[in-house]
């Protein structure tokens, strides 16, 4: 392993390449093989909102939920990380630790255009390049005959132009495959730039403890640590079966994972897979309205999201967490895509029955979206009359009311024991395109649905992780 270093020296706000680094730079060992790099930006929400704050420099700065309504910290500053605060850990929790931190709830809107401008630059650098999250891609920088330049350069000079024209920073990891590339890339945060030569992957995870390997999560790892697989040498050298039983059929992936053998390409045509959104409660929901208005809230903050990047859902997800913390899920697959959220209601209605009973107090609520599909321009989310086939599917309590309201294929909702006749299929579609303009505009307070309005004031305030 090489460590180019994330020392730097300051020009007035400016980070710039120290002596040290620059010239490490000029001594580089030829590169030879797969090249990959997997570029993670540091702290990412923090760092947005100390570059917008110019005062919060230096002093951390947590994003995340409430203290006082069961909030959870989105990210943290290297320096409220001092104190030990962690992504995912209770605010209640993180304040006790670092009670002086700055606190924001964030906004996600504006962290995802940030994200975006950041995942130009990669793109300007090399057109393979997989987009794993709002804040880490993967990129593919093979030497070539056409373009031979070495992988080490192209990790410095992103990370100078992402610092440069960005403003924030970002930690680089090279090695020859994703695999070893993640990994190197926490090896020396913040600012780091971590490479590990082809040839070297094998003494460079070897000592490493089992959990910094994508793939292994607290249940795994604890499982492991049962039979004595402490880090990623006992791991890749562990019995079959106990692979097996801890990883299913997984097993030989994340042997050769330990060996850093594994060879998934980079997929710059890879979709995204999903798209979700979820929100906790201050206090818990316990009638059907308020947890309705809350799925029906989370929709549609999936459905502006899949239109905004023109895809359609092929299946719908709901999640629910209650009160003694048990987590109940179910999915529909539909009978044709959609970015159309107000016609998904009538089938979150169903996936509800499934996964709450009446009196069961909810303190989470989440909708998912995946199987995604282009959809081809925005007109395409709305060429699906009898999309749910809801007429025959849903019940009411008079169905003869609604003879002579609801055209052919026209999806319902049910409102007080009876299905109502959603809008048109246009006028959905008017409605909806003129919401996303003011919210892309003036942020998702600009309009809101009445529900909308009412669940928001019993959120955590907790930014998606």
């Amino acid at each position: 392993m090489t460590n180019i270093g994330r020392q730097s020296e300051r020009r007035g706000d400016l980070k710039v390449l120290s002596p040290s680094k620059a010239k490490a730079l000029e001594e580089l060992r030829p590169w030879e093989g797969p090249a990959v790099l997997l570029v993670d930006l540091d702290a990412f929400y923090a760092s947005v909102e100390q570059r917008d704050h110019p005062d919060w420099k230096g002093k951390p700065v947590i994003v995340g939920g409430d203290p006082d309504r069961r909030g959870v910290v989105s990210t943290a500053s290297y320096e409220a990380r001092a104190f030990g605060v962690h992504s995912a850990m209770a605010s209640s929790v993180a304040r006790r630790l670092c009670p002086q931190a700055i606190w924001t709830c964030g906004d996600h809107a504006h962290y995802e255009q940030v994200s975006a401008q950041i995942m130009a630059i990669l793109a300007d650098e090399t057109p393979f390049m997989q987009q794993v999250s709002i804040d880490e891609a993967f990129l593919d920088v093979t030497p070539t005959r056409a373009n031979p330049e070495h992988p080490v350069k192209i990790a410095a000079r992103i990370q100078q132009r992402v610092l440069q024209e960005v403003g924030v920073t970002c930690s680089v990891g090279v090695g020859s495959t994703k695999t070893v590339a993640k990994v190197a890339s926490d090896a020396n945060k913040p600012f780091g730039l971590t490479v590990v030569y082809p040839g070297e992957e094998r003494a460079f995870l070897a000592p490493l403890p089992i959990r910094s390997m994508s793939g292994v999560g607290a249940v795994s790892e604890a499982r492991l640590h049962r039979f004595g697989i402490t880090t990623l040498a006992d791991l890749a050298v562990a019995d079959q079966d106990v692979l097996r039983d801890v990883f299913g059929k997984n097993a030989d992936l994340m042997r050769q994972r330990a060996l850093g053998g594994e060879l998934s390409p980079v997929r710059s045509d890879d979709q995204m897979k999903s798209i979700s959104h979820e929100t906790s409660f201050a206090v818990d929901l316990v009638e059907r309205q308020q947890i309705m208005a809350a799925v029906r809230s989370m929709a549609g903050k999936v459905g502006r999201r899949l239109r905004a990047k023109s895809l359609q859902a092929g299946t719908i997800a709901l999640k629910v967490r209650l009160a003694d913390r048990s987590l109940h899920s179910a999915q529909r697959s539909l009978s044709a895509p959609t970015c159309d959220d107000l016609a998904l209601r009538q089938v979150l209605e169903e996936l509800l029955d499934q996964v709450w009973k009446p009196g069961r107090a909810v303190r989470l609520v989440g909708v998912a979206a995946t199987k995604l599909v282009e959809a081809g321009g925005w007109e395409a989310c709305w060429e699906q009359q009898s999309l749910f086939d809801l007429g025959k599917a849903a019940v009411s309590d008079d169905p003869s009311a609604l003879d002579g309201e609801r055209g052919e294929g026209n999806p319902v909702e049910r409102r007080g024991g009876r299905l109502q006749p959603l809008a048109s299929e246009q006028k959905r579609a008017q409605l909806l395109s003129a919401a996303d303009a003011v919210r892309d505009r003036f942020g998702d307070a600009g309009v809101q649905f009445g529900f909308e309005v009412k669940e928001s004031r019993n959120t955590t305030g907790t930014q998606p992780l």
